[in-house]
């Protein structure tokens, strides 16, 4: 019996090394790496497979191909980042099982405003916001400082110590120039000070793939230990994402796990849960929370298929006896037994 064939499917780096925005795609790469050689390690037969501006590359491999499973990397074109959602609906459409969260919920992921209003409609914690699609905008209507983000981007990109805004001008400023460079909508979002965490949640291992059981892995920390005498907002920026030779990047280590007082932890995994299966999430995603002092989370953001070599997620995974290989090989059991193939 010949061993089940997967197929890595990622996204061909599309920007130039000199981009601003590059290093946030260019990453995949070595994710995309990672992951051959450990499911090559398994005994999988392993193929790989770069899309960019032509699906054809990708229909051409399936049809030739047969795999049995796609583990699916692709993380949409940075210049058509709605693209994200397409290699899960073409497979969804193909009946091909693959790995991570369905087209909805990347769909979901990609939009911060929708987001936001199915967890302000469900009642999880989130900070108050406004969208403007246009200048000139609305006034804000509460106290500043307030957040201003592209809504339909990710991996921190448009995010910058300008983001973080203390009055209407500074607010209008900034709104025309995140129109400018990514278009419409903007959000707007109450600035809300304290702890950031990320409450990576996983589809609980042994348990059947048809009904998922999901549960948190402990929390990671984004420490914002900033240079005395410099003033930085503490926010998890593109710069501290990606430019290691930044300040922000040095000054924004990770820490896991993290535990903390059993009630903040009952909280913060609660609302984390509830925010995974409110957005459809499946097999692996990522909450970001931020605690205030009064030991109230507040949820930003959802993230399905996140980084899949975090290394809060790695360490995460370690602290409750797993490993990260391990991990990576039960997602494709997990979509070989959702697609019937086991």
């Amino acid at each position: 019996m010949h061993p089940p064939t997967v197929l890595v499917v990622y996204n061909e780096p599309v920007l130039p090394r000199d981009h601003p925005d590059a290093e946030s795609e260019h990453d995949i790469i070595e994710t995309v790496e990672t992951t051959v050689k450990i499911l090559t390690e398994v005994g999988f037969g392993v193929r790989q497979v770069g899309v960019s501006f032509d699906p054809q590359i990708l229909l051409n491999q399936i049809r030739d191909q047969r795999p049995d499973v796609v583990f699916n990397l692709f993380e949409g074109l940075a210049t058509q980042t709605g693209t994200e959602i397409s290699v899960a609906a073409l497979l969804e459409w193909m009946n091909i099982p693959f790995t991570g969260s369905p087209s909805h919920a990347i769909a979901l992921g990609r939009d911060k405003i929708r987001t936001k209003l199915l967890m302000q409609g469900a009642g999880l914690p989130t900070a108050a916001f406004q969208v403007i699609d246009r200048m000139p905008g609305p006034r804000w209507p509460s106290a500043y400082p307030v957040i201003v983000k592209p809504a339909y981007q990710d991996s921190s990109v448009g995010i910058d110590q300008s983001s973080v805004v203390t009055n209407q001008k500074e607010l209008d400023d900034r709104v025309a120039d995140i129109l400018e460079r990514y278009g419409p909508p903007v959000l707007v979002e109450q600035f809300v000070f304290g702890r950031e965490f990320h409450a990576s949640v996983i589809d609980e291992p042994g348990h059947s793939p048809l009904t998922p059981k999901p549960m948190t892995i402990p929390l990671t920390e984004i420490c914002f230990t900033f240079e005395p005498g410099k003033r930085y907002w503490p926010i998890y920026s593109y710069a501290a994402k990606w430019d290691t030779e930044s300040v922000e990047h040095i000054g924004t280590p990770h820490e896991t796990p993290v535990y903390l007082e059993p009630e903040i932890m009952n909280r913060i995994n609660g609302a984390a849960l509830k925010a995974y299966r409110l957005l459809g999430l499946r097999d692996y995603g990522r909450i970001d929370l931020r605690l205030t002092e009064e030991g109230e989370p507040y949820i930003l953001e959802g993230n399905p298929n996140p980084y899949l070599n975090g290394i809060g997620l790695i360490k995460g995974l370690e602290a409750m006896g797993k490993s990260h290989p391990q991990f990576v090989a039960d997602l494709v059991w997990g979509a070989l037994t959702r697609g019937g193939k086991m």
